[in-house]
């Protein structure tokens, strides 16, 4: 029987398609409510984790943590120890440009990041973290058929949260960066690297220039608009 320090499914199947939010009590709220005939894999740290299916299809989801090294422990052991190979991170992130709205919906296509992750790799260069091109068109062709808007681009994961630089966020603005999440750049990273599929689907819940916030209603019912795309990709 597989398990890990962080992951005992207790001899549950974890699907190939996992989606993951990165707060647990997400996971429970998105099984419970798109997921049928749902068991539970994960409750070690209270990081649940569920499988079940949609349209008859099987697709696990299970929390994260935030930032980059609690992503990078889950999504590590999901792949190389349960044979995980499309991890779809759905979650919030705060937008830097001004044509981008609350509830946005945002791709994210490339992940920069001021993350020290990469240096494990020994890389002679800067590696460009990007999402797998299988899962991306997908998400794009999904949003389509559906007609929600999407903005498809380059985010920034950033260890940082509360910034001590006001200012640091203007620079990455200037590059064209659409918005600031503290997860996909590991993801990214650790698929490229076992050779499987990564994408992240973002909702904007604040906006990093104007300061607009969004409530925790508001926030749900567009977060079912990114769930509308995410559980199509199973």
């Amino acid at each position: 029987m597989k398990n890990t320090p962080h992951i005992k499914p207790n001899g549950v199947e974890i699907a190939e398609t996992i989606l993951l939010p990165g707060d647990p009590l997400r996971a429970k709220f998105i099984a419970e409510t798109f997921l049928e005939n749902v068991v539970t894999f994960n409750t070690v740290r209270n990081m649940f984790g569920y499988t079940g299916t949609y349209k008859d299809k099987k697709i696990s989801v299970m929390g994260t943590g935030m930032g980059m090294p609690s992503v990078g422990i889950y999504a590590y052991e999901l792949i190389h120890t349960f044979g995980v190979k499309n991890l779809i991170r759905i979650g919030s992130c705060g937008a830097m440009q001004e044509d981008l709205k609350l509830f946005d919906i945002i791709v994210a296509l490339g992940a920069s990041t001021n993350s020290n992750f990469a240096s494990q790799y020994k890389l002679q260069g800067t590696f460009a973290p990007t999402a797998s091109w299988s899962l991306l068109n997908r998400a794009t062709e999904v949003a389509k058929e559906k007609s929600i808007p999407v903005h498809v681009g380059n985010i920034l994961t950033s260890d940082i949260f509360y910034n001590n630089d006001e200012q640091a966020m203007y620079a990455w603005k200037e590059m064209g960066i659409l918005a600031e999440d503290m997860e996909t750049a590991a993801l990214y990273m650790l698929a490229s690297k076992a050779g499987v599929n990564a994408l992240t689907l973002l909702t904007v819940s604040d906006h990093m220039i104007t300061h607009e916030e969004a409530s925790t209603s508001e926030r749900q019912t567009a977060f079912t608009q990114m769930m509308n795309i995410a559980l199509e990709l199973a």
